[in-house]
């Protein structure tokens, strides 16, 4: 049966034990299809690109509660960041 590859660098499982680390690198920062009898079994990514997928996934999650705050019809408070500090309405420095 055929399936999708959603990875441009493929390795069998036999790889990936011999070279866990050349494995990981021939995918070029992207994700590597590890193969079982040639069906995608899982898919490697390094560290920085699974901290990135971690991060968007955030970054969806507020973005949708901000949605669902601004649809609840209450008036918007005026804002801005300082440094570390959010300022609110008429606050200063």
């Amino acid at each position: 049966m055929p399936h999708p590859m959603l990875a441009s660098v493929v390795a069998s499982i036999t790889d990936l034990k011999k070279n866990p680390m050349g494995t990981v690198e021939a995918g070029g920062g992207e994700a590597v299809a590890i193969l079982n009898r040639n069906e995608p079994a899982f898919y490697c990514i390094p560290a920085g690109r699974y901290e990135a997928l971690l991060d968007y996934i955030d970054d969806l999650k507020l973005a949708r509660e901000v949605r669902e705050r601004l649809d609840t019809g209450e008036p918007p408070v005026r804002a801005r960041i300082v440094g570390d500090d959010i300022l609110f309405e008429d606050e200063d420095v």
